[in-house]
């Protein structure tokens, strides 16, 4: 927005931050917030408090670099309030879970490491943030933060005191911090319709088991060698050898095998041709096919194993059933994309393909908070400097998304307000 526009909604954006920063103790807190803001949104290229500053005619550097890394505010119930707002406006057809890194030189910012990183396609040294989004079709928002503290840090006395990391914060695998966020949600009384995420987190067994144990339905992208039985596979018993001893335990007698070997035996003949949404050079299509499907391995048998025990000393050996999903577009040699979900077995397949390809207006989150917000431009080092700019980031990014579904007020020439001219019979 240039300085003209911001100006013209700065009576919204006065409103807005009153009720999204009402939490903050202070008037002058929340003062700052405004001014804030108001940089991020302002046209610039970079967004360090420095340059913001410089171009806001109430920027004061000084206050502003006060009031993100040293002041104390609390930013978990602007962060709620961002979420209260934005779930009806957006009305998601899915959560998505994914992560975004920030290119990072030396080594005292807050969980920087050597770690693959996504903007540059390569290992390098980088934070990573795990988010959660509401996303529909035609608008999103990120709901929730959570900075990716790696190993390296949780025995670095002098790095965690400088930075100021709290003494609770330690290592979580990325998965884990994704159900966290969502239990925190779940604590304000939010769930999601559906969870979506990319083969990174949907290929791992345990978010899966931790979203069935939460009851939260999900359609998650999985790499090709990811093994599953067929739906109609059936584990078999041995027979007992001798009057003693446990009896044997069913199980699959035949190996599983990988999506990708399931998908080549159904042939193309089983693929449909499928729109899922409207792009920019017309409609996205693709051809899909959806199979039931037995996920198996270690990671997703012993959880059951151990739970039938617990409850009755008995497993039958049956895995639970989900959907395969497959994409596999005209002219491809082999298919190229695999999901696994575990929405209801009468899901039509147009449903499946919907969501699975919701993810899209999530890159579009990340490009309008890196490149058009300064999601990346924070140049602070400390924990709380972080989340107080990733929350205040996502407070400007919850605004423009607010304006941008606002009913358009009619314009002057517009035929709702133009004077009506006679007609030549009166």
């Amino acid at each position: 927005m240039d300085a003209h526009e911001v100006n013209r909604v700065r009576a919204k954006s006065a409103l807005y931050v009153a009720d999204v920063f009402a939490s903050l103790p202070r008037k002058d807190q929340r003062s700052k917030g405004d001014c804030y803001l108001r940089g991020l949104m302002l046209d610039g290229r970079r967004k360090s408090i420095q340059a913001m500053a410089a171009r806001l005619p109430d920027g004061n550097e000084q206050n502003l670099q006060q009031f993100v890394n040293q002041s104390t505010w609390d930013p978990v119930p602007v962060q709620r309030r961002i979420a209260e707002r934005m779930l009806p406006l957006i009305n998601p057809a899915a959560w998505v879970i994914d992560d975004v890194s920030v290119p990072k030189d030396g080594r005292m910012s807050v969980a920087v490491a050597p770690q693959y990183c996504g903007a540059l396609g390569k290992r390098a040294n980088c934070q990573v943030a795990v988010s959660v989004h509401a996303a529909s079709d035609t608008s999103s928002c990120p709901l929730q933060w959570r900075l990716f503290l790696p190993k390296e840090w949780a025995a670095d006395t002098e790095r965690r005191t400088i930075t100021r990391v709290p003494p609770e914060a330690w290592h979580r695998e990325k998965w884990r911090l994704a159900l966290d966020m969502l239990d925190t949600l779940a604590d304000w009384g939010m769930r999601p319709p559906v969870v979506v995420a990319d083969a990174a987190y949907g290929t791992n067994a345990h978010l899966r088991a931790g979203l069935a144990q939460r009851g939260i339905d999900y359609v998650l992208a999985i790499r090709a060698d990811v093994s599953a039985h067929p739906f109609d596979a059936k584990p078999i018993a041995p027979d007992r050898k001798g009057p003693i001893g446990c009896w044997p335990q069913p199980r699959y007698r035949r190996p599983a095998l990988s999506v990708a070997a399931l998908a080549a035996g159904l042939g193309q003949e089983a693929f449909t041709s499928l729109t899922w949404r409207q792009g920019l050079r017309g409609a996205l299509r693709s051809r899909f096919a959806a199979v039931r499907v037995r996920p198996a391995g270690k990671a997703v048998e012993r959880p059951i194993r151990a739970a039938a025990s617990a409850e009755q000393g008995w497993w039958d050996g049956v895995l639970p059933d989900c959907w395969l999903l497959i994409e596999w577009p005209e002219g491809a040699e082999t298919p190229t994309e695999y999901w696994l979900s575990s929405l209801p077995a009468d899901t039509p397949i147009a449903d499946l393909v919907r969501l699975a390809k919701v993810r899209w207006r999530i890159e579009h989150d990340y490009r309008e908070l890196k490149h058009g917000l300064g999601l990346d431009h924070f140049e602070g080092r400390s924990w709380p400097g972080w989340h107080h700019h990733v929350t205040l980031v996502t407070a400007a990014h919850a605004f423009l998304t607010e304006q941008r579904l606002a009913p358009k007020a009619p314009t002057p020439d517009s035929p709702s307000t133009r004077p009506s001219t006679p007609s030549r019979a009166s």
